[in-house]
Parts: structure tokens; C-alpha cells; sequence
């Protein structure tokens, strides 16, 4: 039976998982790196060190593999930005999706009067995470910089051309940059012209199932595989999401909750929000991807362990104790609803719905009554709030949802997935792994190199599952609670610009 090494190259670690031919996991390995977000705005990576963190997950997990490993297939996080010089060298750190600092590059793109046209081509919203408008903040404000850069790649072609020599980004990880053309499958000349590169400055484009050849034959030995191991290029992560856990049906979608969020659905053809607030993204042949990220997800309830289970945290540092659990614990404790508090979790700006970099996080509702386990829920309903918030703009596009698929770390937790399945009143399906990326990439592999014929096999790899069904008197209260959540985040959005200025 065929082995494949999924690399999940994410906004905080690398996943590297092997896997055999029925999806089984045979080993893995995450490896982390840090976020600097010294300055306001900031995030940024550094891109050696996340290619270290590939390069040791790989030799890891290859060196558990059975046999020899069959091929390498690549997930990557989306709206990655790196410049490089002639040599391939690094002139800045990684930018990646979250550094906010392009916010007013990204206004002055929706202020254009063919602004919608743009989103129409590319597929991607306007907004500070994308490539695009990253470029046109540095070309602004960095004019030497942009000036000096050779290349201006995302991280998952850095980290192939570190492997095995060639330049390329594939199509869904392109399509996410805001500067490819999702009608002729080519970088977008008006896109380019705004950010001021040559198309001779990106890496070639290529399909998500292209095999690359090219490994020197002591980085093979390093990493325990044969130099003439291909290297299946992949596709971005939140696609990649949905592939592996097997939302690629008409009416499945893929609810994901990691440090931000998104939901998403596969259609057979590009489908564009006539507002612009959602993107469409490029998976397979006849496979788009269509749905809406969030800023704000497991981030949130970090905070509220940080913040509101600071004692706790501390304590539990020493016992190896998890806070995490006491607060879904309580949290489990309190009826739906929360007792009449809302939160609305825009702790880090936000994308989807609102796209507004300047939105900021409230409670309402909040009373003498209420205690910490209150506030903890009322954080967890109001990430799946902001979700469902988001869903009513991708039914509008693709139908009604029929099941939703749950993944990311949110997914192992019963208490998120009630609150999930009661909220969007659809059943909620767990994969046995919730690491959908990395199975995702596996699966584009396994078809690439022929050992599967078509992508829907993957329900055959995706392994046993759980279901949580809707709580109707939970639905009840969440479908009265609903429209006051929206009524409040449309009455806020007006006033987030004049806060922003007192940061």
C-alpha cells in the first residue's frame, strides 16, 4: 500500500503527516515558529525558519515510512508574501494573510471605480490580507524595498524552490493573491499594473496536481527519501480543508475553526458574490471553492483564557493542567444564549462579513448576573455567530446547506460542535483526523500520481466519523438571537473607524 507525506505549511506550525494509501496515519509531526507582531498591524514569519520547520517535520515522519515514500503533497496558507532578491534570498520576513499594516492600500483599492471589476477577475476580496494590496502599501511606503525585489513569491514557493530548484505557485494559491485571473487562468495584467510587478516577477503557474522532479541528493538523504521522490505542488490549505474532509458535494460545507475561521462549499464553476464580500478559489478541474474567512476563532477564546482565566493559565502552567477544558467545561454548563449575552468577537479587525480592518470586539447584554463561564460562552457563540453570519451569504450564492463537515482543533470539543450544529440548526460531521489540510494534500497527491482515479475517493480515506444533530429548543433560542447579533454588528460598523483612532 502506497505512502504519501502530506506538508500542511500553516500561519503558526507545519503539519507533516505521512499517510498510507486508505488515508490511515502512519506517523506525524508539528513543528511551530514564532509570529512577530512587534509594531502595530505586524505579523509577519520568518521564512527560513519555516522552512527549517519543513525540513524536520519531513525527515521525521519519512524516516517511520514503510516503504519508499511515493511523493510529497503541499498545503499552504493563503495571502503569503515574500520578497526575495536575484539569488532567491529573502529580503523581508513573510507578511502574512493577518499583518493589517496595507488597511489604507486596501481602501484606496475599494475606492476605485472599477474596483468591482477587479474583484470580478481575481476572485478576492479587497482587503488588507491579499498580496495585492500588500504590494501597493509597500510600493508606497517602501518604494527602495519593492524596488530592490528580483521575486515576490508566498511561502509555498519558496519552500519548493528550496527543495528542488523551480519557481512556482499553483493555481488556488495564486488565485488567492488578488493578482491572478480567474477567467483566463493567468496573472491579471490591471492587478499587476496596481501593484506595480511584472508578471516575469512571480513564479510560473502551474495546476495543483503538477509533479516537480529536482531534489539535490544530499537534502534527499537529510530527509530520508529518494532524489527522485516527486513533489506534488498542492493547493492552499482552506481548499485543501474542505478535499480532506470531504465537503466536495453539492450542499456539504466545510466549517473550519483554528486560530481564525471560514466556511466553504465546492461548486462545479466560479461563483462571485455580487457585493464582493466572498472569495472564489481555484481546488481542481471543474472544483471552485467559494466561502468567506473570519479573522476571529480560536484566537478568541485564547484571549479569554489570557484574560478572564489569567489565574488559572499561571497555575496551570506548572501542572500541565488545561485551562482550555476548564473553560469549555463551564462553558457546557451554561444554557444557550448565555444567558442574554452577546459577543461580538472581532478581537483582530475582520474579514468576512464585515471586511473592515478597523472592527472591533463588544460584549452587550452584560449584567450583574453574569460570570466568567457567561462571557466564555457568549465568546463561543458569537465565533459561531460571526460563521453563521457569513453561511447566509454563501447559501445565497450556492444553496442550502444539507451537512456540515467540522474541522480544525475547535472540532474535537462537544461543546463547540452543539453550539455549532444548534446555531446553524444542520447536522455537524466530524472526520475521524480533523487535520483536513494534510489529508487534503495526500489525497491531490494520490490522484496526481495515479493512485486514485478520482478526487471523490476521498470518502472512502477520510475515516470513521462522528454526527452532533441540532438541540430544537437550543435552535429556537439561537434563532431568536440571530437578527439582534446582526442588528448590532451593522450598528457598530459606523463607529469602528472612530474608535480606531484612539488605539
Amino acid at each position: 500500500m502506497a505512502e504519501i507525506i502530506g506538508v500542511d505549511i500553516g500561519t503558526t506550525s507545519t503539519k507533516v503527516i505521512l499517510y498510507n494509501q486508505a488515508g490511515k496515519i502512519i506517523a506525524s509531526e508539528n513543528h511551530g515558529y514564532p509570529l512577530y507582531q512587534t509594531v502595530p498591524g505586524m505579523a509577519e514569519e520568518s521564512p527560513t525558519a519555516i522552512y527549517d520547520a519543513v525540513v524536520a517535520g519531513i525527515t521525521a515522519v519519512a524516516a517511520k515510512a514503510t516503504q519508499p515514500v511515493a511523493g510529497l503533497s503541499f498545503s499552504a496558507a493563503m495571502h503569503s508574501l515574500i520578497l526575495l532578491d536575484d539569488q532567491f534570498v529573502p529580503l523581508t520576513r513573510m507578511y502574512t494573510w493577518a499583518d493589517n499594516r496595507a488597511a489604507a492600500a486596501a481602501a484606496q483599492l475599494r475606492a476605485l471605480p472599477n474596483a468591482h471589476e477587479l474583484y470580478r477577475h481575481t476572485g478576492t476580496p479587497l482587503h488588507p490580507m491579499t498580496p495585492l494590496s500588500k504590494l501597493v502599501w509597500l510600493a508606497q511606503t517602501q518604494p527602495t524595498l519593492h524596488q530592490q525585489a528580483r521575486w515576490f513569491v508566498d511561502i509555498k514557493a519558496y519552500i519548493l524552490h528550496r527543495l528542488c530548484g523551480q519557481l512556482v505557485t499553483d493555481y488556488s494559491l495564486a488565485n488567492a493573491t488578488g493578482l491572478f485571473n480567474l477567467q483566463t487562468f493567468d496573472w491579471d495584467a490591471q492587478a499587476l499594473k496596481l501593484a506595480q510587478v511584472q508578471a516575469t516577477q512571480l513564479p510560473q503557474l502551474v495546476d495543483t496536481t503538477t509533479q516537480l522532479t529536482g531534489f539535490d541528493p544530499q537534502l534527499a538523504a537529510t530527509l530520508h527519501l529518494s532524489p527522485a521522490t516527486p513533489l506534488i505542488v498542492g493547493a492552499s490549505d482552506g481548499c485543501l480543508a474542505n478535499l480532506g474532509v470531504n465537503a466536495i458535494d453539492p450542499g456539504i460545507a466545510a466549517v473550519t475553526i483554528g486560530t481564525s475561521g471560514a466556511v466553504r462549499v465546492v461548486t462545479d464553476t466560479p461563483k462571485l458574490d455580487p457585493e464582493g464580500r466572498l472569495f472564489c478559489y481555484y481546488l481542481a478541474p471543474h472544483r471552485w471553492v467559494v466561502g468567506g474567512p473570519v479573522n476571529n476563532g480560536g484566537n478568541v477564546l485564547h484571549w479569554v483564557q489570557e484574560t478572564l482565566f489569567a489565574a488559572e493559565t499561571a497555575a496551570n502552567a506548572t501542572t500541565g493542567q488545561s485551562t482550555y477544558d476548564l473553560i469549555t467545561s463551564l462553558a457546557a454548563k451554561v444554557p444557550a444564549g448565555s444567558h442574554g449575552l452577546l459577543m461580538h468577537p472581532y478581537l483582530n479587525g475582520e474579514r468576512a462579513p464585515l471586511w473592515d480592518a478597523n472592527a472591533r470586539g463588544a460584549y452587550f447584554g452584560l449584567t450583574a448576573r453574569h460570570t466568567r463561564a457567561e462571557m466564555a460562552r457568549a465568546a463561543m457563540e458569537g465565533i459561531i455567530f460571526n460563521l453563521a453570519h457569513v453561511a447566509k451569504m454563501v447559501q445565497a450564492l450556492t444553496g442550502p446547506f444539507t451537512n456540515l463537515q467540522a474541522t480544525g482543533g475547535f472540532a474535537r470539543s462537544t461543546t463547540w460542535r452543539q453550539i455549532l450544529a444548534d446555531i446553524f440548526d444542520t447536522t455537524v460531521t466530524v472526520p475521524a483526523s480533523t487535520e483536513g489540510s494534510s489529508l487534503g494534500a495526500a489525497v491531490l497527491g494520490f490522484e496526481s500520481l495515479g493512485l486514485i482515479t478520482n478526487l471523490a475517493e476521498v470518502h472512502h480515506l477520510v475515516g470513521n466519523t462522528t454526527s452532533q444533530v441540532p438541540n430544537p429548543t437550543n435552535v429556537q433560542t439561537y434563532q431568536a438571537l440571530f437578527p439582534i447579533y446582526e442588528q448590532l454588528a451593522e450598528a457598530y460598523q459606523p463607529i469602528f473607524k472612530e474608535l480606531a483612532k484612539f488605539k
